[in-house]
């Protein structure tokens, strides 16, 4: 393909801006964090901001644009609230590691007892109490999502010698040897399932695939852990079962959750604030995928990563 001859790319922060030095001349870094007009009408690449709230989208009617670049994984929600003509790319090879280590960080926290830790600590005093917990080797794992983010917690997985099972939409054989079991294979696995992770992106079909009848299925001390979006586990049915059953949430519904939810006080359940991708592998990994980016472009190739067109 032709190569073109120059391009604009908008960033957020100074920063990704310092990050990104180093490309070709004809390359021109603006900086636009979306509080007021973009600086020039036309720009190739816009790279968001890490969005707290979608509000800023609406800044994206007063430019044109080839790509409109996410530093995050998830996109729900989002194509309501673009304009016509809108290349859309989300964040893939950024979060899943960071992702990945929060799953594996919620489940040893729970399975080693950490909490209750924690607090005996600050006491200062060491109960009497079983030193034996479930721990993680051997125990039955059961990943719901073979994507970026769940391939990278099935090999975490493996390294602490977890009898792990994954559900997706369809039963396949994965190009890594992995057998994936199809979504409606769920009543059979979950009766002996000690683990469910979820890392499924939130769609009409996940949302609120963990209720009732999915938790009610799982055995007696069973832990639940959530690092993809909280509308996938249904609120009301995680704290009937809490108790019973056990949770550790990175994400939750309603989110922020409000200072007197129940939610904060029920048995068995860690929650972290949403915070999964939050560690210093995300910012020289933001710049790389911008740089790739930016090389494709002056190539004339296709942007990796596009989830949606308008």
């Amino acid at each position: 393909m032709t190569e073109m001859n120059a391009l604009t790319v908008s960033v957020p922060t100074t920063e990704l801006a310092h990050d990104l030095r180093g490309l070709p001349e004809r390359v021109r870094v603006l900086g636009w964090n979306f509080d007021g007009d973009p600086p020039v009408p036309h720009v190739d690449i816009v790279v968001l901001p890490y969005l707290s709230s979608l509000e800023p989208l609406h800044a994206l009617g007063r430019v044109s644009s080839r790509l409109v670049q996410s530093p995050a994984l998830g996109f729900d929600g989002i194509e309501a609230r673009l304009v016509p003509g809108i290349t859309f790319a989300n964040g893939v090879a950024v979060h899943e590691t960071s992702t990945a280590e929060m799953a594996l960080a919620l489940v040893l926290a729970s399975q080693r007892d950490l909490p209750r830790m924690l607090v005996d600590q600050t006491r200062g005093h060491w109960p009497q109490r079983d030193i034996f917990v479930p721990g993680l080797a051997d125990r039955r794992v059961l990943l719901i999502g073979y994507g970026g983010v769940g391939r990278s917690i099935a090999h975490r997985l493996r390294a602490f010698e977890a009898d792990t099972s994954v559900v997706a939409s369809r039963s396949y054989c994965a190009d890594d040897g992995t057998e994936i079991h199809a979504v409606d294979e769920l009543p059979r696995l979950l009766a002996t399932t000690e683990i469910v992770i979820v890392a499924v992106p939130l769609t009409r079909r996940t949302e609120r695939l963990i209720d009732g009848d999915f938790l009610a299925r799982l055995p007696d001390g069973a832990l639940v852990v959530n690092v993809s979006r909280g509308r996938i586990v249904d609120t009301g049915a995680m704290l009937r079962e809490a108790g019973r059953l056990r949770f550790a949430l990175d994400v939750t519904d309603p989110e922020p959750l409000p200072l007197s939810h129940p939610l904060w006080y029920a048995p068995g359940v860690i929650i972290t604030p949403h915070a999964a991708a939050g560690t210093m592998a995300m910012r020289p990994r933001i710049a790389g995928l911008v740089t790739r980016q930016i090389e494709r472009m002056l190539a004339g190739e296709e942007p990796l990563n596009v989830v949606i067109r308008t």
